[in-house]
């Protein structure tokens, strides 16, 4: 079995039921089939073999979804690149990938100008859109081949996709996702999470390259749509409009995107009334902020934790657990990340990888099908990921006696102020109840006498402010004193990485350049 099948097996089972909506282009499960059997019969004419790498950077569009899927069905790997990277960055994936070929979108032609000359692994540039200059053309290459699946033999835990981590903190390492992992996260999704329906639509507001590809599968595995907002950013007018238009169902968001949607004076002149999922993950969505969103939007919403090595459900909180009213027990599972799904089993460990009771804080660990074959070409890295065979997530948090996963911090960004443990997701979250706060982020900073103290980064609401005096009272009536921020800072905005996690390492390094911060 591979993932490749799924839509093979939707085309004869769906064949008329729509696969990709774009603008006024509808093509139907029988007609995608055909296309990406025929593209993948095309990397196979150009010299790939079974195991090889294909790269592509391309915007969300129906061709994504068809670069996406075709090397899995020819026996290769797909290596999606997240298209707001820069240059050097796509460089490093490329080479350290050693992709054969490379699908690029037209828009992308002068960005890859300036690493072309050193991309040695590249051997053929196909181009979507109009003008190749000299490059394959994407419909060009798909034209004379056949309509069948290629004769390709692949096995479940042969690679499917190569998976770049954030890189938050340097270099990303590409972690190995098989037919296997991918099949498994499908049959979660379809399981305990989101159980499909065939006249579901899947609106694609966030990346292919990420989140919003990995919920594809299961759409596919059930007949449902892919649609693609009239934006190549994260417009909401434009998201609400293709909501309608498209009468779509489901939506994958990280947390800055509902924020986004939630502020936007739009979202009232639209019909969304055929919206009945949103999954949101990928960075910490605070219980304020999430209130607010199920007010707006209604009981919609799925929290997923998982990463790059261990796609998108470790754990879930599902809709119904995100109607808490005014019980203390359900108000408190709101702030945690749900439970541990079907194929994946979570432990919390000490510094021995020793599990700990319930309600105590260590590192988040995972093991099942769903985790990933390794990192790429990084035999240490992977050995100490896996070490035990448990995925060390590098995530700190607690399962209280119930199951529900608490995510504290990551790791490395846990505060040691005078000896005492301090998880900046915490006091975060009390700052986000204050009204003049949109996003915050806190981090420790040197201090001489007690080692790192909390600062607390601040980005106002638009048209209100507030004082660091009345930020540091804010959380002093609600947390203990010693977590308070010894300091605020105002700041228009948080940097970002491409995919919307917050760079609390750019933010540290403002304040630690020269010494040496111990993690």
């Amino acid at each position: 079995m591979h993932i490749g099948h799924f839509l093979t097996r939707a085309a004869r089972r769906y064949p008329d039921r729509p696969a990709w909506l774009e603008g006024d282009l509808t093509i139907p499960f029988r007609e995608a089939e055909a296309r990406v059997n025929r593209l993948a019969r095309a990397l196979l004419s150009l010299g790939g073999q079974p195991g090889d790498r294909v790269a592509m950077l391309i915007p969300n569009c129906s061709q994504g979804i068809e670069a996406l899927l075709a090397p899995m069905k020819a026996g290769m790997a797909v290596v999606p690149m997240n298209i707001r990277l820069h240059p050097s960055e796509h460089e490093y994936m490329l080479n350290d990938s050693g992709a054969f070929a490379l699908i690029y979108g037209e828009e992308f032609r002068e960005h890859l100008a300036q690493v072309r000359e050193s991309l040695p692994s590249v051997k053929h540039f196909i181009c979507v859109g109009r003008g190749s200059h000299g490059d394959l053309a994407y419909d060009q290459i798909l034209d004379g081949q056949p309509e069948t699946p290629p004769d390709a033999t692949i096995e479940p835990d042969d690679l499917a996709w190569l998976f770049y981590t954030s890189g938050t903190t340097g270099h990303p390492k590409g972690a190995m996702l098989t037919h296997r992992n991918l099949i498994t996260m499908a049959e979660q999704f379809l399981l305990n999470i989101n159980p499909a329906r065939p006249d579901d639509v899947l609106l694609h507001a966030a990346p292919i390259t990420h989140g919003s590809g990995c919920s594809i599968f299961h759409h596919i595995a059930v007949g449902a749509a892919s649609a693609f907002p009239a934006t190549r950013s994260f417009d909401p007018p434009k998201i609400f409009e293709a909501i309608q238009r498209y009468r779509a169902t489901t939506l994958f968001l990280v947390p800055t995107m509902i924020n986004v949607l939630l502020a936007s004076p739009d979202r009232t002149r639209y019909d969304l009334s055929s919206l009945h999922t949103i999954f949101y993950g990928g960075a910490p969505m605070y219980v304020e902020q999430l209130q607010s969103a199920v007010s707006a939007f209604g009981p919609i919403f799925v929290q997923l934790f998982g990463q790059g090595e261990a796609p998108m459900a470790c754990t879930s909180l599902p809709k119904e657990e995100h109607l808490a009213g005014d019980d203390p027990v359900k108000l408190k599972r709101l702030a945690s990340a749900g439970r541990e799904t079907t194929a994946v089993r979570v432990r919390v460990v000490n510094d021995e990888d020793r599990e700990v009771p319930a309600g105590q804080m260590g590192e988040i660990v995972v093991r099942g099908d769903l985790v990933m074959k390794g990192y790429w070409r990084k035999p240490e890295a992977t050995a100490d990921t896996l070490r035990g065979g448990w995925l060390h997530t590098g995530d700190i948090g607690y399962l209280d006696s119930d199951g529900y996963l608490y995510i504290t911090d990551r790791k490395k960004d846990m505060i040691i102020s005078g000896g005492s443990n301090i998880y900046p997701r915490e006091i975060e979250e009390v700052i986000c109840r204050h009204p003049a706060v949109f996003e915050v982020a806190v981090i420790g900073i040197p201090d001489e006498k007690w080692g790192e103290t909390v600062k607390a980064l601040v980005v106002p609401r638009e048209g209100m402010r507030a004082t660091e005096a009345e930020i540091i009272e804010h959380c002093k009536r609600h947390m203990a004193s010693y977590k308070k921020p010894q300091s605020v800072e105002f700041l228009p905005a948080l940097p970002k990485n491409a995919y919307g996690k917050v760079l609390k390492r750019e933010l540290r390094d403002r304040y630690w350049a020269g010494r040496q911060r111990k993690v």
